[in-house]
């Protein structure tokens, strides 16, 4: 019996997993609890952009891009009534950390709510990084799932 328990693991164990694909949610309202066939491999992220108050004329695209879509953009929805452009991402890769931009008018943006900022490292981070002032960086998403 404990042979076949650990052939069993072993067979397990070898299987190649491959990464959740980054699903972007539509604009319903959030079900806690709710994943595709009741199983959940990832975490969601609301990805939020106020636009500034000083900030005209007003923006006419906001993206997101970065390692959790494999660095393709996804759009965010304007929300008229708050001034705020956003998007819901599901899937993502948990205990991960993620590198990201959001892109106003497809120019890199800085956003205040993200985990931090790190040195770009590969062509991907290069092509999209924000200036600071201590030099190119992007931003950084620490994902943690339950």
């Amino acid at each position: 019996m404990f042979d076949s328990t650990f052939s069993f693991m072993r067979t397990k164990s070898e299987k190649q997993i491959r990464p959740p694909e980054v699903r972007v949610a539509p604009r319903t309202a959030h079900q806690p609890g709710a994943a595709w066939g009741g199983q959940r491999s990832g975490f969601s992220k609301v990805f939020r952009w106020p636009v500034p108050p000083e900030q005209t004329p007003q923006p006419t695209t906001v993206e997101v891009v970065g390692s959790f879509s494999d660095w393709r953009r996804v759009p965010l929805v304007y929300d008229k009534p708050t001034r705020t452009w956003t998007t819901t991402l599901t899937n993502i890769q948990g205990n991960h950390t993620h590198r990201y931009v959001v892109l106003v008018d497809g120019k890199p943006s800085y956003d205040k709510t993200c985990d931090g900022l790190a040195a770009p490292q590969s062509s991907q981070e290069e092509q999209w990084q924000i200036e600071t002032p201590r030099g190119p960086r992007i931003m950084l998403l620490f994902s943690q799932t339950k």
